[in-house]
């Protein structure tokens, strides 16, 4: 099984969310170059890096980390912060709950995530980081 893997750190400023998206999906094209496949990766990562900023550091200073793997038949992405951390993840999952009403939050981020990637999972301890892995098949 041939792995290949990449690990990129930045600041967490709204510029970035760009960057992180097109490096995930460069990353991925070698092994799948469908359009809609890439499409979706970058919208799972804009979403996670976009939850880095607004809601992981509350738009304060910060940095970023994206670890990038792939087998032969999955692309696998753990984006981290090391910002406040989230209190209740099922909570946090809810569609259309939000932490922050009175910014016009949608509350739809890790629902985005979970429609458009395979599998789904949130680590956090409050004051310390949250981890978003998320892993989608080749197909």
């Amino acid at each position: 099984m041939m792995e290949n893997r990449a690990f990129l750190k930045f600041n967490a400023i709204s510029g970035n969310e760009s960057f992180a998206r097109l490096a995930a999906a460069a990353f991925a094209m070698e092994k799948n170059s469908d359009m809609g496949f890439l499409d979706d990766i970058k919208t799972a990562v804009s979403e996670a890096v976009t939850n880095c900023i607004v809601h992981g550091y509350e738009e304060g200073e910060g940095e970023i980390e994206m670890e990038l793997r792939t087998t032969d038949d999955t692309l696998y992405i753990a984006i981290t912060d090391y910002g406040v951390g989230i209190e209740d993840i099922t909570l946090a999952r809810t569609p259309l709950y939000t932490s922050k009403p009175s910014e016009n939050r949608a509350g739809i981020g890790f629902t985005v995530m979970e429609m458009f990637m395979d599998e789904l999972e949130i680590k956090s301890v409050k004051g310390e980081y949250t981890k978003v892995f998320m892993s989608k098949n080749y197909r």
